[in-house]
């Protein structure tokens, strides 16, 4: 599968000890295999004056040994794991890579109401059920990115 990472850098050799604490998916090496969404993403980097490259990868199609949780809509089992994960929860299950939707602007918007509060688990599954997940794949485990992620090429936008 060809999957895609948009950053400031070159990255050839990816790990998980660069990524912030806190995401959706918790702290790993993040990738789409939607070209356009890496593209969009790098834009935050030229907005700032800084280089943006879009980094590709082939990630192998079999990884015995490890574990793949994929989220295949932004239901209450998705939004339950992004919420423990953004809280740094310890008690967040364990893989060693999680596949599903990212939380874009319009949906981390209702994430963000519901983790204030302000509206409840219910009203923000309700809103999330018209949204067409995109993709990202968060690679928790270093072990799994250093024999089954393949960097490819790097391409400066």
């Amino acid at each position: 599968m060809t999957l895609y990472h948009a950053s400031t850098l070159c990255i050839e050799k990816p790990d998980v000890l660069h990524s912030r604490e806190k995401l959706d998916f918790g702290c790993g090496f993040y990738l789409t295999s939607i070209r356009e969404q890496a593209i969009r993403y790098s834009e935050r980097f030229t907005r700032r004056g800084k280089d943006a490259f879009i980094n590709e990868y082939e990630l192998d199609e079999e990884t015995p040994d490890f574990t793949i949780k994929v989220f295949e809509s932004y239901d209450e089992e998705w939004l339950d794991y992004v919420t423990l994960c953004r809280r740094g929860d310890k008690d967040t299950p364990r893989y060693d890579a999680v596949s599903g939707g990212i939380a874009n602007d319009k949906v981390f918007n209702t994430v963000d109401l519901y983790f204030a509060g302000l509206i409840t688990k219910e009203e923000a599954l309700g809103r999330l059920k018209y949204e067409k997940p995109n993709h990202q794949l968060c690679i928790l485990n270093g072990e799994m990115l250093n024999r089954h992620l393949h960097f490819v090429k790097a391409q400066k936008i």
